[in-house]
């Protein structure tokens, strides 16, 4: 059984194509702007049968072209790797393609597994910067660090995810220092910076939350560009979505 929040049809921003998106429940981080807090806790959503969700998946098909498919995401999805192994190959064995969105901060046998079998990898890194990364999720980023090298040693594409957050993610000594880092890595297909937004504060506040970035604004223009010019001075492919 799979712990399902939700689900998204036609999504265009998880992935390539057309895709059928599968918002799994549960999520060890605590990112300060996260869009889905209701996502976090492990026990909400509802049980699925991984069957359910293959035939979704085939009856999209049709949809999906050349480039689409499925796409899971959260939440953190690798919280219920073991149970999504099986189900990745499955839809594989429908020639359906799979990808996966995260933060890459759960790192198991399971994990590893799954990460052998997803086609394409969305790896979020929210910052570089340890104590900031820290400040901003709650959580350490060196498995997720970890997690970009395997993937990286392994041959395995994927794309780097960065959310732009005013004041938090936003600063140039640290893009600089990931570009550094990262900006040699072959197996990044591309860099997609994620503007900051505020379209999750209702859900804070009805789950009785205090939302911590209420001053927070959203990116101007200027500094989405700024961003944008840092990035591909390390990166070959920048897209800001």
């Amino acid at each position: 059984m799979i712990n399902v929040h939700s689900y998204e049809s036609m999504g265009t921003f998880d992935g390539p194509g057309l895709r059928l998106v599968v918002f799994l429940q549960g999520c060890p981080f605590r990112c300060l702007y996260c869009a889905n807090p209701d996502t976090i806790d492990l026990k909400g959503g509802k049980a699925t049968r991984s069957e359910e969700i293959v035939d979704m998946a085939v009856s999209q098909i049709p949809f999906f072209g050349k480039r689409g498919g499925v796409t899971f995401s959260g939440g953190e999805p690798t919280v219920q790797a073991e149970a999504l192994v099986p189900l990745v190959r499955d839809l594989k064995s429908h020639g359906i393609h799979t990808c996966i969105d995260t933060n890459g901060g759960v790192w198991n046998k399971h994990v590893e597994e799954l990460m052998g079998e997803i086609d394409l990898v969305l790896l979020d890194i929210k910052q570089f910067n340890p104590e900031r990364h820290r400040q901003l999720t709650g959580r350490s980023n060196e498995q997720t660090l970890r997690t970009a090298a395997w993937l990286e040693e392994h041959n395995h594409p994927f794309w780097l995810r960065y959310v732009l957050v005013p004041g938090y993610s936003d600063m140039e000594e640290d893009i600089r220092a990931l570009g550094e880092s990262l900006g040699h890595y072959k197996q990044i297909e591309r860099v997609e910076i994620l503007p900051y937004h505020r379209f999750g504060v209702h859900k804070w506040e009805a789950m009785g939350w205090k939302y911590e970035l209420e001053d927070v604004k959203e990116n101007t223009q200027e500094q989405l560009q700024r961003a944008e010019r840092l990035f591909n001075e390390y990166f070959k492919t920048v897209i800001v979505n």
